[in-house]
């Protein structure tokens, strides 16, 4: 099975990406989606964000509060890379199963994890591939604006903490471009696809 690591900044436009991977037929997973089973109520993984964070990022439900975790997280170097090295390993080791349990079903499949921090953790290393989606600065800063209703300062702080762009663009083998509208985006997942099978089709990639 081809491992394919899908990522991007904020707001570039990863989730439409990986919608159209799914539809050419490969298996793909959400890291967003594994991040919010780790920290499901009784796992480990919200034992321990609460050791370390305490009752503020907690719902009145005793659910992680998202939100409140985010304005903690975003502005301190520290406490994010904190909370990375607790739920990178978890999220990790899940997306592993997964892969483990597809390349069972299909050998000869294509599998895409789609995580906003994989360069960062270090994470893409153990896929054979890395697609990098990027866009114009200033229409990913608008996307974020308008997506988490966010004021220009808060959009640019969270842009900020982030890897630059040009320099995830430096891991890419291969680079979409969603600056443009959803078709041209599609056209370009399409021709990326294409050469993945290809090299699925190679003894040796």
């Amino acid at each position: 099975m081809l491992k394919v690591g899908l990522t991007g900044s904020i707001a570039v436009g990863k989730s439409f990406v990986l919608s159209v991977l799914a539809e050419l037929g490969c298996h793909v997973v959400d890291a967003d989606e594994i991040a919010r089973q780790v920290v499901e109520p009784g796992s480990e993984g919200l034992q321990a964000v609460f050791n370390e964070f305490g009752e503020d990022v907690l719902s009145v439900d005793r659910t992680l509060d998202r939100a409140k975790l985010g304005a903690i997280i975003f502005g301190d170097e520290t406490k994010r890379s904190r909370l990375n090295s607790i739920l990178h390993p978890l999220i990790i080791a899940a997306q592993d199963k997964l892969l483990h349990d597809w390349e069972i079903k299909d050998p000869n499949g294509i599998a895409v994890i789609d995580a906003a921090l994989m360069i960062e953790s270090g994470g893409y290393r153990r896929l054979d591939k890395l697609i990098v989606v990027h866009c114009r600065p200033e229409i990913q800063l608008q996307r974020l604006m308008k997506r988490n209703n966010l004021s220009r300062e808060a959009a640019e702080q969270r842009i900020r903490s982030q890897m630059p762009q040009e320099e995830k663009k430096k891991y890419a083998d291969f680079l979409i471009d969603t600056s443009g509208d959803f078709e041209n985006t599609r056209a370009q997942v399409r021709t990326v696809y294409e050469e993945l099978q290809a090299i699925t089709t190679q003894e040796n990639y």
